[in-house]
């Protein structure tokens, strides 16, 4: 296991809009898993989880994937495409990304969100570019 997966592991653990929308992310050399328990207070007024933390899942499966390849600065969404297929209201949502395309100036990662079924919820696609914001400590990228 990477020192560096770990680091971006723990970053996005330690982030104040996680204490939010807890989950659970394991990273791996150019994938990443999230694993998101749906809880009613993510509902609309149907009764089912909003687009919005379908956008969470996929963009912070993806971002990760991507980061998982760039171990000197944190990396940037800059583009994201989302596709919202079928409505989820219980279980765990779970993202899977991978990146598609890297090159110099920029990466392509997309996502699948699935049910605990296995049935594809929402996917998406990302491009990424590499930020002038060095991996530090004093962003939470350490290890515990």
């Amino acid at each position: 296991m990477s020192d560096h997966y770990r680091k971006l592991e723990a970053m996005y653990h330690g982030s104040n809009v996680n204490d939010h929308v807890p989950g659970e992310l394991s990273i791996r050399e150019g994938e990443a898993t999230l694993e998101i328990p749906v809880d009613e207070e993510y509902h609309h007024a149907l009764g089912a989880v909003h687009g919005s933390l379908y956008f969470k899942a996929l963009d912070d499966a993806a971002f990760f994937a991507a980061n998982s390849l760039v171990e000197d600065v944190f990396v940037l969404t800059t583009d994201f495409n989302l596709y919202l297929e079928r409505p989820v209201s219980e279980g765990t949502i779970t993202a899977e990304g991978r990146v598609l395309n890297d090159n110099p100036s920029q990466l392509i990662a997309g996502a699948v969100a699935t049910d605990d079924e296995g049935n594809e919820l929402a996917r998406g696609t990302g491009t990424f570019r590499k930020s002038d914001v060095e991996l530090t400590e004093d962003i939470g990228y350490a290890l515990d």
